[in-house]
C-alpha cells in the first residue's frame, strides 16, 4: 500500500493532526495504512487488541486497503463497531451490521467481533450488554467519520455529552444526521431512515488510545472547517477530538476545500 507522500499537506488544530491528500483513494489508502501499521506494532506485545470499526461512506477506501494489507494481526483483534440503528434488520442494505460483514469479517479472520443487535427487542437491554463488552476489552484503535453534523458515532448535537456517564445507550437521530444518510445513498428519502440508533458514547471514544478519522468528499467540508475553528463544544460535537492525544483525520481535497489559509498550526 503506497501513499503520495511528497503531496500531502499537514496540519495541527490543538494536539489534533490532519492530513490532506492529492485524492479519495490517496486519503483512504494512508488511513489504512496507518492503521496497518498500528496492528502490527499492538501484536508485537498483546494477545487481544480491541478495534472499534466505523461504517459509511467514509470508511469504504479505508477498509479495503485494510483488509487488502497482509501479514496483520486479525487473530488477535476483538473488533467492535460504533453504531447501529434501532429496528433495522440485517438484511436491509443500510445495516450497519451487514455492512462489516461484507466489508469486514467475512475478508479477514478475527479473534472475534461483537455486533450491536439492532434487532433486539429490549435496546436497553442492549446497550448494557455491549457496554460490558467493551469495558472488558483492551481498546486500542478506533477506526472513525465525522458526520456532516459534526457527530461522532451517533452523537450528534442534540444528544452528545462529553462527560457521558454511558458507555453505550440509545439515542435520537436528529434531521440532518437522517439526510446524510438519505444523500449517501443507504435510504431513498430520510424518512426512511430509522429515527433512533445505539451508539458508543463519546467518553467511550476517548477511552481509546488512537483514532484514525477519515472524512472525504466535498459534503464535509464544511463540518471540517467547524471542526477546526469553533469553539469545542457540543454544538459541535467533531471539536473535542482536538484534545484527545492521538487523533489524525485523512482528508481529500474535496474535504479540505474550506481550510485554504489556514496555517500548518492553529
Amino acid at each position: 500500500m503506497e501513499t503520495q507522500t511528497a503531496e500531502v499537506k499537514h496540519l495541527k488544530v490543538g494536539t489534533m493532526k490532519l492530513e490532506i491528500h492529492p485524492s479519495r483513494e490517496a486519503a483512504g489508502a494512508a488511513a489504512a495504512q496507518a492503521a496497518a501499521a498500528a496492528l502490527k506494532e499492538l501484536g508485537t506485545h498483546l494477545d487481544a487488541i480491541g478495534v472499534i470499526f466505523a461504517t459509511g461512506a467514509s470508511q469504504l477506501g479505508t477498509l479495503e486497503q485494510l483488509t487488502e494489507t497482509t501479514n496483520l494481526p486479525w487473530n488477535k483483534v476483538c473488533g467492535f463497531h460504533l453504531d447501529e440503528y434501532i429496528g433495522i434488520s440485517t438484511e436491509h442494505p443500510a445495516s450497519f451490521r451487514r455492512y462489516l460483514r461484507d466489508r469486514l469479517t467475512q475478508k479477514v479472520a478475527m479473534k472475534e467481533f461483537n455486533e450491536i443487535d439492532g434487532s433486539a427487542p429490549d435496546p436497553k437491554q442492549v446497550c448494557q450488554a455491549y457496554a460490558e463488552k467493551l469495558s472488558a476489552a483492551n481498546l486500542q484503535l478506533c477506526l472513525l467519520g465525522i458526520g456532516e453534523n459534526g457527530h461522532l458515532a451517533f452523537n450528534d448535537p442534540p444528544v452528545a455529552d462529553f462527560n457521558d456517564p454511558l458507555k453505550v445507550k440509545k439515542v435520537h437521530l436528529d434531521t440532518v444526521c437522517r439526510e446524510q444518510q438519505a444523500a449517501e445513498g443507504w435510504f431513498e428519502t430520510y424518512k426512511e431512515v430509522p429515527e433512533a440508533a445505539i451508539t458508543l458514547t463519546i467518553p467511550t471514544l476517548f477511552r481509546v488510545p488512537k483514532l484514525i478519522v477519515s472524512v472525504p468528499g466535498s459534503r464535509k467540508a464544511q463540518i471540517i472547517r467547524r471542526t477546526l475553528e469553533e469553539p469545542i463544544s457540543t454544538h459541535c460535537p467533531s471539536t473535542i477530538l482536538r484534545t484527545h492525544p492521538d487523533t489524525t483525520i485523512y482528508l481529500d481535497p474535496d474535504s479540505a476545500a474550506e481550510l485554504d489559509g489556514v496555517p500548518s498550526t492553529i
